[in-house]
């Protein structure tokens, strides 16, 4: 038997749902139930059925699950699965920022702990980021975190004063104008795509067709007829790209676009995690209930 078989049998064997990130190694991503962004995953492991959910993502997307499904079991296949924009801010450092702005409405990137969602008034992925800051009274001051490359985006679509949070992801942040500019001359004619965590999102609009989220790509590579498309965001996601629309070439804006969290998971581990119920995840009842509010609100935008 096929490892990937021995995968899809331990599910069903386990009454598991496996929901894999859009950035998992593809083996992953083709033997889970569901492939997507925070949001659709987020909204995917509430809905589901099953009693377990097996997490191939990060950290802090496993928390998600937990916190919005108290009563099933959530698995992170791989312990080491973090992420550094996560890690930018703590919940010790948000009240101290919020002490300094009373009464600021906190906007936090679903890229956070679960400690420092229950500290935040909202919620949002990349995909409805400036839906969710225009959801916000005018009148009110924000804090956006931790992602600054992220928040300097929504502050230039919406118009909106924001203070930032210093913070990003080692990743994209490597990804700069210069770079898309470049690119834009290397391969004539080819439209770029690019996530706005991408070092200096808001000033690189004017080198790209269209800044975003994974789950806009994903749609994305569902419409275009362009024969090839440059990608801004982590190499992942072109696995799926390329089986959405096979006649398409999608081509990394840098090969090395590569998140060492997001690789952590192979498929042994999903199979280990599966077979050994290894690693439950949990979140402390005080945390969740105070976090849970700001999810729900996040999922049902």
């Amino acid at each position: 038997m096929s490892l990937a078989s021995e995968v899809v049998q331990l599910k069903e064997e386990a009454n598991a749902v496996l929901l894999a990130h859009n950035y998992q190694r593809p083996e992953v991503q083709d033997v889970a139930d569901f492939v997507g962004d925070s949001l659709y995953l987020s909204r995917k492991a509430r809905e589901a059925d099953r009693p377990v959910i097996v997490f191939a993502g990060v950290r802090f997307m496993a928390e998600t699950a937990k916190i919005l499904n108290p009563s099933r079991t959530v698995l992170l296949p791989d312990l080491k699965a973090g992420c550094a924009l996560a890690d930018a801010i703590t919940a010790d450092q948000l009240r101290a920022w919020k002490a300094d702005h009373p009464g600021a409405a906190v906007v936090a990137y679903i890229n956070t702990s679960a400690d420092v969602k229950a500290e935040s008034d909202y919620c949002c992925t990349s995909s409805n980021a400036v839906k969710v800051v225009e959801s916000i009274p005018r009148d009110r001051e924000i804090l956006f975190l931790p992602d600054m490359f992220l928040g300097d985006y929504v502050r230039t679509k919406t118009g909106r004063a924001m203070h930032l949070w210093v913070g990003d992801c080692p990743v994209h942040t490597k990804m700069r104008p210069e770079d898309m500019d470049r690119a834009r001359h290397e391969h004539p004619g080819a439209p770029i795509i690019a996530h706005p965590e991408c070092g200096c999102a808001s000033r690189a609009l004017p080198f790209v067709d269209r800044v975003l989220s994974t789950d806009g790509m994903v749609r994305y590579a569902e419409e275009t007829r362009a024969p090839e498309v440059l990608v801004a965001t982590e190499v992942g996601i072109l696995h799926r790209m390329q089986k959405i629309n096979p006649t398409t070439r999608f081509t990394p804006l840098d090969v090395g676009t590569v998140c060492p969290y997001m690789k952590e998971i192979e498929l042994e581990d999903v199979r280990d995690s599966l077979a050994l119920r290894r690693y439950e995840i949990d979140v402390p009842t005080a945390v969740a209930d105070r976090a849970r509010g700001v999810l729900e609100r996040m999922v049902a935008a």
